[in-house]
């Protein structure tokens, strides 16, 4: 990990508050219909200067009843493969989702819950300053890089945000239902993340 002393204006106490601060306000936001059918915010977790950084698309039924992104079975297989093949636990990564509220029955997130929820998004990814990041599958991908391409066109790519690089890999909702070949592909994306790290 990059040591704390060498993350510019944003120190290590300063960095935590503002990700803090903005939980809060995550927490009580009506910006969208999605605040009227979640249970609770699934604002992000993780370390406040991680060097990569996960965006998922949205919160499931796991994240929801329990606040913390990837914690159902989607979740467990891409951090078994964050394990294998980059050596980082969960708490080394901050993982957060395109928006923090779980879209009824498990739907895409809406073109106006995207923008509702971006600025939180863009905040974290100020606050945390990844060296790299991951975006899984589509949604997330095409929010991120503002896309209509897909993810199978994308996932080879490295992009620039604000100048950190940004590589696309399939969800591992996807590598679930894909099986072994898909499975394959994930980690072969996760591979090619090392070389930032």
């Amino acid at each position: 990990m990059r040591p704390h002393g060498d993350v510019g204006t944003c120190g290590e106490v300063v960095c935590a508050d503002r990700l803090n601060l903005l939980r809060e306000e995550a927490s009580a936001c009506t910006r969208c219909a999605l605040a009227k059918t979640r249970t609770t915010v699934v604002f992000g977790s993780g370390d406040p200067h991680a060097d990569l950084f996960i965006v998922g698309e949205a919160p499931g039924r796991d994240e929801d009843r329990e606040g913390t992104p990837f914690v159902g079975r989607s979740g467990q297989l891409l951090l078994r493969l964050v394990a294998e093949n980059l050596g980082l636990e969960r708490n080394d990564c901050y993982i957060a989702n395109t928006v923090k509220c779980r879209p009824p029955d498990n739907r895409n997130p809406r073109p106006a819950e995207l923008s509702a929820c971006r600025p939180f998004l863009d905040d974290q990814i100020a606050s945390v300053k990844p060296k790299v990041i991951v975006t899984l599958g589509n949604v997330a991908t095409q929010a991120l890089l503002s896309t209509k391409e897909g993810i199978r066109t994308l996932r080879t790519n490295v992009f620039d945000l604000a100048g950190i690089p940004v590589l696309p890999t399939l969800h591992p909702a996807a590598a679930l239902r894909g099986g072994a070949k898909v499975v394959e592909e994930l980690r072969s994306d996760l591979l090619r993340v090392k070389a930032y790290l």
